[in-house]
C-alpha cells in the first residue's frame, strides 16, 4: 500500500506465465500490434507510434529525452518534487541547456509561470511530470499544452505516476511524448514503459534516424543513405530505431522483452474492459475513504489538497514519533499485517508516509485493513488515536460516495 510498485493483479501474473515465442513469430507480432491499439485507449490517442519501451519507467524517460534532445538544446522543466529533478539530470545529461521552475513541494506550478518561461527562452522542450509520488501532487496539464502548442515547444509528460487513477488526455491537451510505468495504477510489474508519440515528435526524432550498418540494405536500397541529423546518443533508447522494429519493417533491434508484453498487454486490457473513466472514478473513490481515514485518526496531510493525485496520500508523521519512530511504524505495519507503506525522499523524509490506494489495491477492503492496521500499530507505538477513527471516518466517505 505503499506509492508503488503495489501488489500485481493475479490476472496479469497469470498472463505472464505464458510460453514465450521467437520476437518474429506471427502470435509475437500480433502480440505486440494488439498492445500498440490497446495503450492508444490507455494514453488517450490516435497516435500511431504508440508502443513499449523494454525497461523500468525511467526507461521511457530516457528514451523519450535522448531521441528529442541535441546538445545545447534549451530544455525548460517544471519541478514541484523529485522527479522533475530528474527529468531536470536527464536533460543534463543529453547536453541539454536545462532551466527550470521550481515551487515548493507540495505545490504546483501555475501556466502564467510557464508561459513566461517559454516566451523568454523559447525551449525546444518542455518536460513535465504529471503525478509526482515524492509529493504527491498532481500538476494539471491542459494550459501546459495549449501553451507549448502555440509557441513552438514539443512537450513531454512522465505519467509513470498518474496515468489509469487520474485524468490523461494526449491529444486534447496536446502533448507530444507521454510515458508510462505498469507499477502504478496500472496494476503490473516494474519492467516495461508504455510510451505515445504524436506526429510532431515522430518527424523531429526520424530527423535523427540512422539504421545500423549491419541491418542496411544492399546499395541503393531503402536503408543505403539512411542516415540524418545528429545520431541519437543511446542505441538501446534511439525511439527512431525502436520505432521500425514495433512498425511493419520489423527491423531487427533489441529482443523484445516477451513476457513483460503479455503484462503490459493484460494491465491495458483489464484497464480498458473497466473503461478508463470508470478507473479514474475508482481511484478517487478509494483515495477519497483513504484520506478521509488518516485525517479521521487525527493525522496531518502533506500539500495543496486540490491539486493531490488520486492514488496517493502524504501523511504527516506524528512529531512525537520522528523520523526513527516513523520508520518503526512502517517496520509493524510490515511485520505484523504484512502491509508496507513508504517514506519520502529529500526535504520530506521522515516527515511523511506515503500511502498508496493503486491498481489492484484500489479497493475498499485494502483502504479498511490499511487503516485498521495502521490505527493499531500506531496505539502501540504511544500514539493517541481515536478508537476506530479511520476505518470509521473510511465507511463515510464511501457512504457519501454511494459505494
Amino acid at each position: 500500500m505503499g506509492p508503488g510498485p503495489i501488489s500485481v493483479d493475479p490476472r496479469v501474473l497469470r498472463a505472464m506465465a505464458a510460453p514465450l515465442v521467437g520476437q518474429f513469430d506471427p502470435f509475437m507480432t500480433t502480440t505486440m500490434n494488439e498492445v500498440m491499439a490497446l495503450y492508444r485507449h490507455v494514453f488517450a490517442t490516435d497516435n500511431e507510434q504508440t508502443f513499449l519501451v523494454d525497461g523500468t519507467a525511467r526507461a521511457g524517460i530516457e528514451a523519450a529525452l535522448v531521441s528529442l534532445i541535441e546538445p545545447g538544446d534549451r530544455v525548460l522543466v517544471p519541478v514541484f518534487g523529485r522527479f522533475g529533478h530528474l527529468l531536470a539530470e536527464i536533460a543534463g545529461r543529453c547536453g541539454a541547456e536545462v532551466h527550470t521552475i521550481e515551487v515548493p513541494w507540495g505545490e504546483v506550478v501555475a501556466p502564467e509561470q510557464v508561459e513566461e518561461a517559454v516566451l523568454r527562452l523559447r525551449p525546444k522542450v518542455v518536460a513535465c511530470v504529471q503525478g509526482d509520488t515524492s509529493t504527491t501532487m498532481c500538476q494539471p496539464l491542459d494550459d501546459i499544452g495549449r501553451i507549448c502548442a502555440e509557441h513552438g515547444a514539443l512537450l513531454y509528460v512522465d505519467a509513470t505516476a498518474s496515468i489509469g487513477g487520474n485524468e490523461f488526455r494526449t491529444d486534447d491537451w496536446q502533448i507530444d511524448i507521454a510515458t508510462a510505468g505498469l507499477q502504478k495504477c496500472l496494476g503490473g510489474p516494474s519492467g516495461s514503459a508504455p510510451i505515445t508519440l504524436s506526429p510532431r515528435a515522430v518527424d523531429v526524432i526520424n530527423g535523427r534516424r540512422h539504421v545500423e550498418a549491419g541491418l542496411r540494405e544492399i546499395p541503393g536500397g531503402e536503408d543505403s543513405d539512411t542516415a540524418s541529423g545528429r545520431v541519437i546518443a543511446s542505441n538501446y533508447f534511439d525511439l527512431a530505431m525502436v520505432m521500425d522494429y514495433w512498425g511493419p519493417r520489423r527491423l531487427n533491434h533489441h529482443t523484445e522483452a516477451t513476457s513483460m508484453l503479455y503484462a503490459a498487454r493484460e494491465c491495458a486490457r483489464l484497464l480498458v474492459a473497466e473503461g478508463i473513466d470508470d478507473a479514474v472514478a475508482r481511484h478517487a473513490r478509494h483515495g477519497a475513504a483513504m484520506l478521509t481515514g488518516v485525517q479521521g485518526l487525527g493525522l496531518g496531510v502533506f500539500g495543496d489538497l486540490a491539486h493531490k493525485m488520486h492514488n496517493v496520500v502524504a501523511v504527516g508523521i506524528p512529531a512525537q514519533l520522528g523520523a526513527v519512530g516513523g520508520d518503526a511504524v512502517r517496520g509493524r505495519m510490515l511485520e505484523d499485517f504484512g502491509i508496507e507503506i513508504g517514506t519520502s525522499f529529500g526535504p520530506l523524509h521522515g516527515k511523511v508516509w506515503r500511502i498508496g490506494t493503486m491498481g489492484f489495491n484500489a479497493r475498499r477492503d485494502a483502504v479498511l485493513t490499511t487503516l485498521a492496521a495502521l490505527e493499531q500499530v500506531l496505539r502501540a507505538a504511544g500514539v493517541a488515536v481515536p478508537p476506530g477513527g479511520g476505518v470509521t471516518a473510511a465507511l463515510q466517505s464511501y457512504a457519501g460516495a454511494g459505494a
